[in-house]
């Protein structure tokens, strides 16, 4: 049974919208898609995303490749588990002496290949861990058996080696009972950021019924912001999308006006991660260069205007959206990657 659910009072500090900002460029590298994981809720398919991991002399090509020394570049290493990637300690050392901004770790919890022994705080901005629920009973249905006490005694090392330590927490249906309780949680642990994560509906939840996991606007919005600003105001920093405009509000699409760049293994690039179940990629990489596909592909995409918003969310996840009576949207799908932050 869900937990008892108790008042959040809403209070300052506000969420600001972060807005998309040229001149910046964000690099989401998954320098592998193996995994000791088989979560509910995987994005990754191996059969478009490619299979084993990218070597690592390739890794370093492929940082030079996406590093602008004109830009604030930064970096996030994903998976499947990137830190089963044996190079990935030295991957991180590259990527801060050839100058980009941050540098950041999205891990499963597993910390493979004695990880924490072979990298300094100095070396990594962030160490993002993810867990989906604030006991076993709500996580490990979710992520796997065991994830949860693997993944939090993980956390306190990290914490105790004095890591920037963040933890993403990805809400549906079947934990968004439980997620005010995660902020207690991460003041325990010394945990400074938390992001709130929506649900993508790709990879797995596309295939087993969005239903299951996918939210109502009433549900994001009576939850999300009042869990954000009671974190906030035990002092972490709060990000979580952005997800439903007003009609009032603007749209902006990150495609046209921000840079980034979703790689994976068998070099297909992305700008767009809700095209990723899909060989719709705007570029790939060949012999270590970059290159403009041809076709109609997701950039395609990029310039066209809807009432609804998002045209990729309208196309692929259009269930997020509802109409009155004379078929006029109620509100706009913003771009999955524009965020609010939230902090004392």
């Amino acid at each position: 049974m869900p937990s008892q659910r108790r008042t959040i009072k809403l209070v300052i500090p506000i969420a600001k919208t972060v807005d998309f900002k040229p001149g910046k460029r964000n690099v989401f590298f998954h320098i592998l898609t193996d995994c000791n994981l088989s979560c509910q809720h995987c994005y990754i398919k191996p059969e478009q995303h490619g299979t084993g991991s990218v070597p690592g002399e390739t890794i370093e090509k492929w940082l030079k490749l996406f590093m602008d020394e004109k830009k604030e570049s930064n970096v996030i290493f994903l998976g499947g588990e990137p830190t089963m990637h044996k190079d990935l300690p030295e991957a991180i050392k590259t990527a801060k002496q050839l100058g980009y901004r941050s540098v950041t770790v999205d891990t499963n919890g597993f910390l493979f290949n004695n990880f924490l022994d072979k990298v300094t705080p100095a070396d990594l901005d962030f160490l993002s861990f993810s867990l989906d629920g604030p006991t076993p009973d709500v996580n490990d249905p979710i992520r796997g058996e065991g994830v949860f006490e693997t993944c939090a005694e993980n956390i306190r090392k990290a914490v105790a080696k004095r890591f920037n330590v963040s933890l993403i927490y990805t809400v549906s249906r079947r934990n968004i009972d439980y997620l005010h309780r995660m902020p207690d949680l991460l003041v325990e642990w010394g945990v400074k950021r938390f992001f709130i994560q929506v649900i993508g509906i790709r990879g797995k939840p596309a295939k087993n019924g969005a239903g299951k996991w996918q939210l109502s606007p009433d549900e994001w919005l009576d939850n999300i912001p009042p869990v954000a600003v009671d974190a906030a105001n035990k002092g972490i920093t709060v990000i979580y999308p952005k997800v439903f405009l007003k009609q009032e509000e603007t749209f902006e699409c990150a495609g046209r006006v921000a840079e980034n760049y979703f790689i994976f293994p068998n070099g297909r690039v992305y700008q767009c991660p809700l095209c990723e179940d899909y060989p719709v990629n705007a570029y790939r990489i060949e012999d270590d260069r970059l290159i403009k596909n041809d076709g109609i592909l997701e950039d395609n995409f990029f310039t066209l205007k809807i009432p609804e918003g998002c045209v990729i969310s309208k196309l692929l996840q259009p269930d997020n959206l509802q109409y009155d009576q004379d078929g006029k949207p109620l509100y706009k799908i913003s771009c999955c990657l524009l965020k609010q932050e939230i902090k004392k």
